[in-house]
């Protein structure tokens, strides 16, 4: 009788203890699949830009001066009217855009003509409760530099320097205006470029890298003045306080007024510039990029300048900004 009731206290026992052990393996699955909900919620409630402007400085952009809440177009054109009459129809509809400054350095005037349709494509493309405002800046010689005069209208802190034949989203445009309005002294843009110093020849002689040397090393130390944002501060430095003679290398060879430009925006801040992911749009013709030995050409003004301001003021990085809003996976 003992033995019966050992027995059957054993097996009673053995059940209760597969129960349990049921019971913790069915709570440990529960818990596991609510800590799996639970991180996949995280995930998309943390999709915010890795540069945005409450989390880089903590203020709401209405904070911001009002200098400071939108950006003039600094655009660079010659003798392609019918790229610029793409380019400023398509960055009328950016949102911040308060105004738009044509380089222009032909030696006859805009016509009538072209004025009348890019002010039609500005009010028909931009927002109805703001006026974009549309000036050509006549230059009398032709020259680089002239992408890089003061103007002394200017309404707003930012400019964003760009070429007449490439076209950024807006969507881009507009991340890039806030990254940089959290970094307002420093240049922020779309092209970066890297130097290096040359192991086959002089160790104090620096060579000039393009995209694939970029891509292939994840270090750049410029960004390019064609696609980039920066303070209008740096336009009087430019072309005031900047040594002539850098000017006068610039305008006797055609090239290189975007690396003087990196060069003096480094030599200010300390700091490396912001690279900021975006696709691009090419809608003109090779420049001369394309060309032979531009390399070349591009590392001997990297190390006329590194002579000409007695040291080398670029500083290397590896970060990129990137709108985690675009992306799963950053």
């Amino acid at each position: 009788m003992r033995g019966s009731l050992f027995n059957l206290n054993r097996r009673t026992a053995q059940r209760f203890k597969q129960l349990a052990i049921v019971s913790v393996g069915s709570v440990k699955i529960k818990l596991l699949l609510l800590c799996c909900i639970a991180f996949v919620l995280f995930l998309l409630a943390g999709r915010v830009p890795v540069f945005s402007v409450e989390d880089s400085i903590g203020a709401s952009p209405n904070q911001f001066s009002d200098s400071r809440k939108g950006y003039a177009l600094l655009i660079n054109t010659w003798k392609r009217n019918d790229l610029l009459k793409q380019s400023i129809s398509h960055y009328a509809r950016c949102s911040s855009l308060d105004s738009i400054h044509i380089v222009w350095s032909e030696p006859d005037p805009p016509s009538e003509s072209l004025k009348k349709f890019l002010n039609h494509v500005i009010q028909l493309n931009s927002k109805s409760d703001r006026r974009v405002e549309l000036k050509f800046d006549i230059n009398k010689e032709d020259s680089l530099n002239n992408r890089f005069k003061p103007i002394d209208d200017l309404k707003t802190d930012a400019v964003f320097s760009i070429d007449d034949d490439i076209i950024f989203p807006c969507s881009s445009v507009e991340f890039a205006f806030d990254v940089w309005r959290s970094a307002p002294d420093t240049m922020v843009g779309f092209v970066p470029r890297i130097h290096w110093i040359d192991q086959k020849g002089s160790a104090n002689r620096y060579a000039y890298g393009g995209w694939w040397s970029v891509w292939w090393t994840g270090t750049y130390s410029m960004v390019l003045s064609k696609a980039a944002f920066f303070h209008k501060k740096y336009l009087d430095i430019y072309t005031n306080q900047m040594p002539a003679s850098i000017r006068e290398y610039v305008k006797r060879n055609r090239n290189c007024e975007d690396i003087a430009m990196s060069f003096l925006v480094a030599n200010v801040t300390g700091a490396p510039p912001i690279w900021v992911k975006g696709k691009i749009f090419e809608i003109g013709s090779t420049g001369i990029s394309s060309l032979g030995g531009h390399s070349e050409k591009r590392s001997q003004c990297v190390n006329r300048f590194v002579a000409e301001f007695r040291r080398m003021p670029l500083v290397s990085t590896t970060v990129k900004a990137v709108d985690s809003r675009n992306i799963w996976f950053w």
